[in-house]
């Protein structure tokens, strides 16, 4: 029976387009999405390609600020919008905002069964505020089932008491035939891509915003440490932008030998093109409930080394396999393994080839295929 399935998300983000199309491509999912607002200015840089979307959606009216640290999203006409959708079920992107509350209520008042989509891990940097713990925990006791996108966020959920029979996986997803096609196409220009980005000949690469939370002084940092020789060898490319950009720049300048590169900020159609020159892909973050850019770059075959607190780590990267694992601010360890896969050929060959086979089970359609089963498991006496 088809099952009538509104989603709360924050933005039109260009790497969930494809797996809401999955879902709603679905014999027995009708899906409306309602988006708090169409973009984060202060912090996305993406184009919103609204005629990739194959889905009914609406955004609402928002007021956007930013309170120190905290993002503060204000929305109205939640109510009226799901009332008109007339769900089956609510499915809600996280519970950080008014509107998901508001929707968490909603859901209540008129018996429609509620599901929490949530990436949140035990490694995230959080205050441990004990109202805001309290808080957590009630949203959870109003939700019949929960939505997460691998075994990081499933454990969270089992140190928040939530039951293992109402958590149900759909994994995180990108397009990876998309990513995949382009590296390969890719590699047959690489005189005209390296030109075109000034790229060196061999090169670890990072895609990500330039702050703290990310790590990037640290792989900065690590860089520098390499053996000499391989840095003679082996650049940096860092694709992004933020408020470390001048810092960065300024220190990369000052590593010798060394070459660092910045091609800027760019746009998903451009990233296959870096990705598939690259030797390894490296993720730093201090702090990430998944890192969707992983996904990206195993679709385009590299080998990754990651920090241990990434959410998307514990399905991912299998180390030794499918990548390598190192601590969190450990630039050390991370220097290492960087000598590591540039000076071991047969081991970028071996990782490589496991990393492009895995990511083929983080497809939109297996993610459709998670959340149809949370649906169905909360609809099946109705």
């Amino acid at each position: 029976m088809k099952r009538r399935v509104v989603l709360l998300t924050e933005i039109i983000a260009p790497y969930r387009i494809p797996v809401f199309n999955a879902l709603a491509s679905r014999e027995d999912i009708d899906l409306h999405v309602v988006f708090l607002s169409e973009t984060d200015p202060s912090l996305r840089q993406w184009l919103v390609h609204k005629d990739e979307i194959r889905f009914t959606y609406e955004v609402l009216p928002s007021i956007r600020r930013r309170v120190g640290k905290h993002n503060v999203l204000l929305n109205r006409g939640l109510p009226a919008s799901l009332q008109r959708a007339r769900p089956d079920v609510v499915i809600c992107g996280g519970y950080n905002y008014v509107a998901s509350w508001q929707a968490l209520r909603w859901g209540h008042k008129n018996r429609i069964p509620f599901i929490l989509w949530t990436e949140s891990t035990s490694f995230d940097l959080r205050s441990r505020n004990s109202l805001i713990e309290r808080l957590k925990r009630r949203f959870l006791a109003g939700c019949q089932a929960f939505l997460v996108p691998g075994a990081s966020s499933r454990k969270y959920l089992h140190e928040l008491e939530v039951p293992d029979h109402l958590i149900f996986t759909a994994p995180n997803a990108m397009d990876v035939q998309l990513f995949s096609d382009a590296a390969q196409r890719a590699k047959l220009d690489s005189a005209r891509i390296r030109w075109a980005f000034s790229l060196p000949e061999r090169y670890f690469l990072n895609v990500g915003r330039f702050v703290p939370i990310k790590g990037v002084m640290e792989l900065l940092d690590a860089y520098a440490q390499l053996d000499p020789h391989v840095r003679a060898q082996v650049g940096l490319v860092l694709v992004g932008d933020g408020e470390l950009k001048a810092e960065l720049t300024r220190k990369a300048a000052l590593i010798q030998p060394g070459i660092v590169r910045f091609p800027g900020f760019l746009q998903k159609d451009r990233l296959p093109e870096i990705y598939a020159l690259a030797d390894a892909f490296i993720f730093p973050t201090l702090s990430d409930p998944w890192g969707f850019v992983v996904n990206e770059a195993m679709a385009c075959g590299l080998p990754i080394i990651a920090t241990n607190v990434a959410g998307c780590v514990a399905d991912l990267v299998h180390d030794g396999e499918s990548g390598l694992i190192v601590p969190a601010r450990n630039v050390r360890a991370l220097s290492s393994a960087m000598n590591r896969v540039a000076n071991d050929s047969d081991l970028r060959a071996r990782i490589s080839e496991r990393s492009s086979n895995l990511i083929l089970e983080y497809s939109p359609a297996n993610w459709a295929e998670g959340v149809s089963k949370a649906v169905h498991s909360v609809t099946a006496g109705s």
